[in-house]
C-alpha cells in the first residue's frame, strides 16, 4: 500500500518570493541580452531555474490533491 504523504493547501497558492523572482528574471535578462554570465551568476540561475521547476511540480501536484479531495 502507497505512503499517503499529506500536502498543504496553502502549497496551491505558492510563489517564489519576489526578490527571488527578480533576481532570477535579472539574470535570465542578462543572457538573453548577450551578456556572457560568470561561473557564479550561470551556477545561481540554474539552482534557481531548478528550485522554480521543482517548486511549480509541487504546486500542481498539491493542486491536483486538493481536487481530488
Amino acid at each position: 500500500m502507497p505512503e499517503i504523504i499529506e500536502i498543504p493547501v496553502e502549497l496551491t497558492h505558492f510563489q517564489l518570493p519576489h526578490g527571488v523572482q527578480e533576481r532570477l528574471q535579472f539574470l535570465l535578462d542578462r543572457q538573453d541580452a548577450g551578456y556572457e554570465l560568470t561561473q557564479t551568476e550561470r551556477l545561481e540561475a540554474e539552482g534557481l531555474v531548478e528550485l522554480a521547476e521543482f517548486l511549480s511540480l509541487l504546486k500542481l501536484q498539491a493542486q491536483r490533491v486538493v481536487k481530488q479531495s
